[in-house]
Parts: structure tokens; sequence; C-alpha cells
């Protein structure tokens, strides 16, 4: 397919080639030559027929452009295909040339090539997908010890594990994966309907012919034409989206965790990445900016396949022909921002000491809750959260650290000194000890998403 270069800038050649001019005609052609095929196992056209019409069935032997041109003036390119494929049968074997397309329509060409390059697409982004989900996972057991500020709307909040964090992003990718597997084999059907669905021209040999073209493709035959039935088809579409959604949300916490102030994180630099055209000291999240530009998209293309359902009757006017340009827009951005946040965590530099540095830079603040929880066993929690209130105050006033401000008030108070283990308090103070139950959660978690990405990791449902 053509793209503008801001739009190739945001996904992958890969992507582009798997929905690109010659990969549909390919898959168009694909289908005629498996149709030919079938209704001559059927015994409905001579095997003579058959073996003219697949012998042509080749993209390389068309002028695809003209192809295009001419499908703009007819209203598909279905028809001047099947034209010119009719055309060069004719050259070898007249008497084949009346079989070709025969019993088909339009739609059931387009949408079956469809079908047959999106399984290609899924391939990448599986592929993608299997790949940073490695790389999260690595991560994650890397770091189920690094204290790490978590932060809530915007602001530091507690400590929390940085392997908790690198699990709670690889869990949506696992379940993406899973999920666009689930979809694609409900959606990815051969579609064989005939002019309205119904097969007529095969009488009752439709069935069987079906059978066998799907039996060629390696797809799933469907209980009926879907010609404007776009419920299982959309919702592929829409796993795809929600993957987008996720690796955005992926990329905005590597992005915040990335900026100079915060530098806890950092993409790959150098050969020219993440440079700046006017300021050498840069080092941008290029990586970060390609999945954030794509979720930004994604959103609009999803609500066009919706929009597009209301199709009318046996056969959509206008909205099947939207859904067909905005389908292959949602894989491409899925895989650019696949491959991007690849490069970045291939290549991911992890600052343990800054993330310790952000915490202490803090005095004691992200402490509070659990020094608070502690001293409610002494005083009740209503006087523990006044007095830890008052001095989270004078934290920033006096410039002095919580917990010293803290010591000094329980010494200063005979009913708390009695009652209050200092040795324990200062625990609650450890980055590392305020992080346990974070790790255990990871533990847990990592160890179900470890077996679960080895069951995806084993089969391979897009590969025919």
């Amino acid at each position: 397919m053509s793209v503008s270069i801001f739009d190739s800038f945001l996904t992958t050649p890969d992507a582009i080639a798997a929905f690109d001019d010659a990969a549909i005609v390919g898959a168009m052609f694909r289908f005629e030559a498996a149709l030919a095929r079938a209704q001559a196992e059927q015994g409905l056209i001579p095997a003579a027929a058959s073996s003219a019409i697949a012998g042509v069935c080749k993209a390389e032997l068309y002028d695809i452009p003209a192809l295009i041109t001419a499908g703009r003036r007819a209203g598909s390119l279905a028809i001047p295909l099947v034209k010119e494929l009719t055309k060069t049968v004719a050259l070898y074997d007249e008497a084949a040339a009346r079989h070709v397309h025969w019993g088909s329509t339009s739609q059931d060409v387009i949408d079956t090539a469809m079908v047959l390059v999106t399984r290609d697409a899924l391939q990448l982004l599986d592929d993608g997908l299997q790949t940073l989900s490695a790389h999260l996972l690595a991560l994650a057991d890397d770091h189920l010890a690094t204290p790490v500020l978590a932060r809530t709307l915007m602001q530091p909040a507690q400590v929390t594990s940085f392997g908790f964090k690198a699990a709670g992003w690889l869990a949506p990718l696992v379940r993406a994966r899973a999920s666009l597997r689930a979809a694609a084999e409900r959606a990815l059907q051969l579609q064989l309907g005939g002019a309205v669905g119904t097969l007529s021209v095969m009488q009752e040999h439709g069935g069987a012919v079906a059978e066998r073209v799907a039996a060629q493709l390696g797809l799933k035959v469907a209980d009926a034409a879907w010609h404007t039935q776009r419920d299982e088809w959309v919702r592929l579409g829409l796993e795809v989206a929600v993957l987008t959604g996720s690796l955005g949300k992926l990329a905005t916490d590597l992005a915040l965790m990335a900026q100079g102030e915060i530098a806890e994180l950092a993409e790959p630099s150098g050969n020219g990445r993440g440079g700046s055209s006017a300021m050498p000291h840069k080092r941008n999240p290029v990586s970060s900016m390609i999945a954030l530009a794509v979720a930004r998209r994604t959103p609009q293309h999803a609500a066009a396949l919706l929009a597009c359902m209301d199709q009318q009757h046996e056969r959509g006017l206008g909205n099947w022909q939207a859904e067909l340009a905005e389908w292959p827009l949602l894989f491409l951005s899925a895989h650019g921002a696949l491959n991007a946040l690849n490069d970045a965590f291939a290549g991911l530099t992890v600052d343990r000491e800054r993330m310790l540095a952000n915490i202490a830079a803090l005095k004691g603040l992200v402490f509070a809750e659990s020094a608070s929880s502690y001293l409610a066993g002494a005083i009740g929690r209503p006087a523990a959260h006044t007095l830890l209130e008052g001095l989270t105050v004078r934290v920033t006033a006096e410039n002095r650290p919580l917990d010293a401000l803290l010591q000094d008030a329980i010494k200063g108070d005979a009913q708390l000194a009695a009652h209050v283990d200092l040795d324990h308090l200062a625990t609650l103070f450890d980055p590392v000890a305020a992080l346990a139950p974070a790790r255990r959660l990871a533990e847990g978690q990592l160890q179900a998403l470890r077996a679960r990405m080895a069951a995806l990791d084993a089969i391979t449902p897009f590969r025919k």
C-alpha cells in the first residue's frame, strides 16, 4: 500500500509490505486459484479449466497500477482483476475462461484476500509481542528488589518495586497476544457467498466447494457469508486497537521516567538516535515518541470500523469500502509501536542509583502512610494520622527528613516512647524493606505470566 512519508515514519517496512498492492492482489489471485481447483474437485468445472485458471493466477503477470485505476472506475478492484484474469486465461484456453470466478462475487475475492494478508500481519504482531514480552519479563526479574517511586496523579506516592512496575507493563501484552489469537480464530474465515450470500449458482455443491477452498487457503469455513455481518471481523480490529492502547501506556511511563529531571530510565542512544538538530546534549526518547504518536491515532481508526458496521442489506454501499481503507492502518500502527518499543527495551538503561536518589529527595514523605499505620497501634488511627500530617508539613518548612522529626516527637512523648520500637520504625523508612509487598505480588504474577507466555510460544497459529 502507498503511505505518506509521515505514515511510514510511524510503522515498519514489513507491516507496509503485508498490506501493499502486490500482497493484496496476490491474495486475490490465490482465492481465484483455490476456487477453480475446488470447483474442479467437486466436478463443477473441468479439471483442464482449473489448471488453466490457476496457472495464470500470479500477480506478477498483471499491471497492478492499471488494475487499481480501473477498479476506481468500476467501484471494486475485483471487477477489473477478474476481467483481466479471464482475458489471460482465454489466451491459452477459451473454454476455460468461461469458468473464471464462477459462482463467486467481488466481495468474496476482496474479503478473503484481506483475511489472508491480515493473517500475515497478525504474525508480525505476534512475533513483536513475543519479543517485547521477553524483554519485559527479563526486566521484571532483574529488578524485583529495585526500589522506585510509584506515582499517582503525577505525584510521588509510595515506594514500589521496579520489577512490579515492569510486570504491570507485561501483563496486558500477554493478554493482548492471547486475545488477538482468540479473535483471529473466529474472524479469519473464508468469504464465499456469491451474489447475495446464498451460493445459488453452485446450488447444493456450494458448501462442499467452500470447504475445499478454505482447506487450500488454511482458513476456517464461515457458518454463512459475512458480507454485511462484520461483528467478528471488527472485534479483531478492535483487539489490535486495544493492544496499541496498552503500548501507548507503556510508552507514556517510559517517556516520563526518561525525563531529564527524573532520569530513572533512558532509551538507547548513539549513531544519531534521539539527537537534536540544535542541542548536542539531547537524548530524546524516540521509541516512546513513535508509540505515543501511534496511540493518538488509533482510536479514530477503531471508531471508523465501528461506524462502518451499519451496512445496507446484503452489500454495503460506502461503509464496506471505508472499512477496507481503515483496516490496514490499525495493523501498521500497532507494528510500528511494537517495533519502536522493542528497540527501546533491547538497550534500555536502568539507573538504580537515580531511583534511590529520587526517593531520598522526598525526605521520607513517601513512608508517611506506613509510619502512621504503625503508630496507630499505640495512639489510635486518628491521632497517628494527625501527628504524621503535622510532621509532613514541617519536613518542607524545616528541610528535615520525616524519620528524624518523628523520632524527636516519639522521644518527647512518654506514651509513644513506651509503645514504639525505634529500630522497627527505622525499617519503615528503608526503601528496600518498603518494596517487599510489591515484590511478593510481582513474584506470583511473573510466575503465572511466564507459564502463559510459554504456552503461547509453543503454538504458531498464523503460520500457514
